[in-house]
């Protein structure tokens, strides 16, 4: 019974001692805290800047699309047509050969906005914006006018 006793003591000595203090989890927290404070800015500016590359990559591809368009019929979307046009035979139109996109729709921008199709443009036959973070302009790929 004595070497029980014993052996029961030494069991709740040493399992005193094998944890953390406070003070040792709240200097962890603090590493912790000062590494993603430094980290993390910088891994969100990398996001940023690839959602930009993103959409300026999916305008470029809707250029070519429309290029394709205009060979096949002759002229350029209307802005009522807008991109729709590529992935679905607006009435009326003869010489349609597509669809011009890939998978059947037009995709959303990387902020989830769709993009803004507009022809005739200003200073271009047409020209494709995204509506950036926000949804309202402003901080996203921006205009690309296009020929």
């Amino acid at each position: 019974m004595r070497s029980t006793r014993n052996a029961e003591r030494s069991v709740v000595a040493g399992s005193a001692q094998a944890g953390f203090t406070l003070v040792e989890m709240l200097v962890v927290l603090v590493i912790i805290g000062l590494i993603m404070g430094l980290v993390g800015p910088r891994v969100l500016n990398y996001l940023t800047d690839a959602r930009e590359k993103t959409a300026k990559i999916q305008i470029e591809s809707f250029k070519s699309a429309i290029d394709l368009y205009y060979l096949d019929t002759g002229r350029y979307p209307s802005s009522n047509e807008g991109l729709g046009a590529l992935v679905k035979k607006p009435g009326g139109v003869d010489g349609w050969n597509g669809p011009y996109l890939r998978g059947g729709s037009v995709p959303a921008d990387p902020w989830g906005h769709a993009y803004v199709y507009r022809s005739p443009a200003d200073k271009a036959p047409f020209e494709i914006t995204t509506l950036g973070p926000q949804g309202g302009g402003g901080g996203g790929a921006g205009k690309v006018p296009q020929r």
